[in-house]
C-alpha cells in the first residue's frame, strides 16, 4: 500500500474519532471556492455576521489554503484538509459552504449545511453532464454517483430565479428546501452601486479614473487541465490587438476562474491590461467595470443586475456545446449583449455596441434568471444561521 494511502486512511480514522465529540452550536464553519479563497456567497453572509456583532458570540471557522489571507472580524482560519479542519467539520453545528466537501466527510444529523452554490448554471452540470472530459479521470457514472452523494448532505441551497431553482433541482437531483432568496454576493450590487463607492474601490485597487473599464471573466474549460483540480488558460483573445485599438480609452481587467492557475506574464500590456488574482474581490471588480467580457461564465447573470453592457467571447462555442459541456439554453436567443468569435469583432463591438438598442431584451434576461436577487439575501442566510443554531 503506498504510503499516500497508508496516511489518508489514518487521518479518515481520526476524522471518525472527532466525530464522536458532541456537536458545538456556536461553532459555524465557512469555505469558499473549495479553499482556495476568502470569495463569493460565504465570504458576505459571514460580512453580515460581523456586522451584526455574531461573530464575538460565535466561533466562526474558515477554511483555506493560505491561512495568511486576511480576514475582517473575529474568525479563526483553518488549513484546508488539514486534522485541525477537520476537527471543525466534525463538530461545527452550520457549514457554510459553496462548493463540495470532500467525499469522505461525513454530515451528523445535528449538523445543518447551507450550500451557497457559486453560479446560475448556463453550462450543464453535475447528473445533467452527457459527457465528462474533466480532469478527474472518472467514468461519468461515478461521477454522477459521488456528485449526488454529496448533495444529499445539503440541507438547503440558495437560488436566483425560478429557472435556477427548476436546474438546481434537476442537476444536483435535489429534493430538501430551497431558498429562492437571491444570492449573497450580490447585495453589494444593491448597497454599493453609486459614485462614491465605486470611486473609492478604483483608488483600493491603484486603478486610473480616466479610462474606461473592461472586465474579462472567463469560465474554464474542462479538458484544459495541468492536474485533477488545477486548470489552465486558454484564450485566442488578442491582446495586441484590444492594446492598439482601446488602450488610449480602456484598461482591461483579466480575473480568471478560481480553478484556472497559471502564472502569466502580462507585462507587455502593463498600463493596460490588470490581472486581478484571487485578493480582487470579483463583486467589488463588477462595480467598477464600464463593461463585461465573458465567455459561458455564470457571471454574467450577476453582473446583469447592474444594467451595464455585456459581451460574450464565444471563439469555441460549437465545440464546448457538443463535446466539453452542453448548454441548458440558447445564448444566442436570450444573452443581451453581442456574441461574437473572434478579437476583431470584440473590437468593434466594444466601439460601437449601442446598448441601449437592447434594453426590452436585457429587462427578459433580468427577469428570468434574477429575479430573487433583492439585496438583502446575506441578512437571510444569518437569520437562518441564528435560528439552526439554537437546536
Amino acid at each position: 500500500m503506498r504510503a499516500r494511502e497508508v496516511i489518508k486512511k489514518v487521518i479518515i480514522f481520526i476524522y471518525h474519532l472527532f466525530l464522536k465529540l458532541p456537536v458545538n452550536n456556536r461553532i459555524i464553519f465557512f469555505e469558499s471556492s473549495v479553499g482556495r479563497n476568502y470569495s463569493s456567497n460565504p465570504k458576505y453572509v459571514y460580512e453580515e455576521m460581523v456586522r451584526r456583532g455574531l461573530d464575538q458570540e460565535y466561533l466562526c471557522v474558515w477554511s483555506l489554503e493560505d491561512t495568511s489571507l486576511e480576514i475582517p472580524g473575529n474568525a479563526k482560519k483553518v488549513k484546508r484538509a488539514r486534522l485541525i479542519y477537520l476537527y471543525y467539520l466534525a463538530r461545527a453545528k452550520i457549514w457554510v459552504c459553496d462548493t463540495r466537501l470532500p467525499a469522505f466527510v461525513v454530515k451528523r444529523p445535528e449538523t445543518t449545511y447551507i450550500q451557497l452554490w457559486h453560479g446560475t448554471p448556463l453550462k450543464k452540470l453535475a447528473v445533467d453532464l452527457d459527457v465528462l472530459t474533466m480532469s478527474e479521470g472518472m467514468k461519468l457514472t461515478e461521477y454522477k454517483h459521488l456528485f449526488r452523494k454529496n448533495t444529499e448532505t445539503w440541507d438547503y441551497l440558495i437560488s436566483q430565479s425560478d429557472y435556477t431553482t427548476q436546474k438546481f433541482k434537476s442537476c444536483f437531483d435535489f429534493k430538501k428546501e430551497i431558498l429562492e432568496i437571491g444570492f449573497p454576493r450580490n447585495d453589494i450590487l444593491f448597497q454599493k452601486n453609486d459614485e462614491k463607492s465605486i470611486n473609492d474601490l478604483k483608488k483600493k485597487f491603484g486603478l486610473p479614473d480616466d479610462k474606461k473599464i473592461i472586465l474579462y471573466a472567463p469560465t474554464w474549460r474542462d479538458d484544459q487541465f495541468h492536474e485533477n483540480g488545477i486548470y489552465k488558460f486558454v484564450s485566442p483573445l488578442d491582446f495586441d490587438l484590444l492594446q492598439n485599438e482601446l488602450g488610449d480609452t480602456h484598461i482591461i481587467l483579466v480575473k480568471l476562474h478560481y480553478l484556472v492557475k497559471d502564472s502569466l506574464d502580462w507585462s507587455k500590456y502593463k498600463g493596460f491590461v490588470y490581472e486581478c488574482d484571487h485578493l480582487w474581490d470579483i463583486q467589488e471588480l463588477y462595480l467598477i467595470s464600464d463593461m463585461l467580457v465573458t465567455d459561458y461564465s455564470s457571471v454574467m447573470f450577476d453582473y446583469g443586475l447592474l444594467r451595464r453592457p455585456m459581451i460574450i467571447y464565444a471563439y469555441d462555442f460549437e465545440n464546448y456545446r457538443d463535446t466539453l459541456r452542453g448548454f441548458y439554453f440558447n445564448i444566442f436567443d436570450e444573452f443581451p449583449g453581442p456574441i461574437v468569435d473572434d478579437s476583431p469583432a470584440l473590437v468593434d463591438s466594444i466601439k460601437n455596441y449601442n446598448f441601449n438598442d437592447n434594453q426590452n431584451k436585457y429587462k427578459l434576461f433580468l427577469d428570468k434568471f434574477t429575479s430573487f436577487d433583492k439585496g438583502n439575501a446575506s441578512s437571510k442566510i444569518v437569520d437562518l444561521i441564528l435560528q439552526k443554531s439554537k437546536h
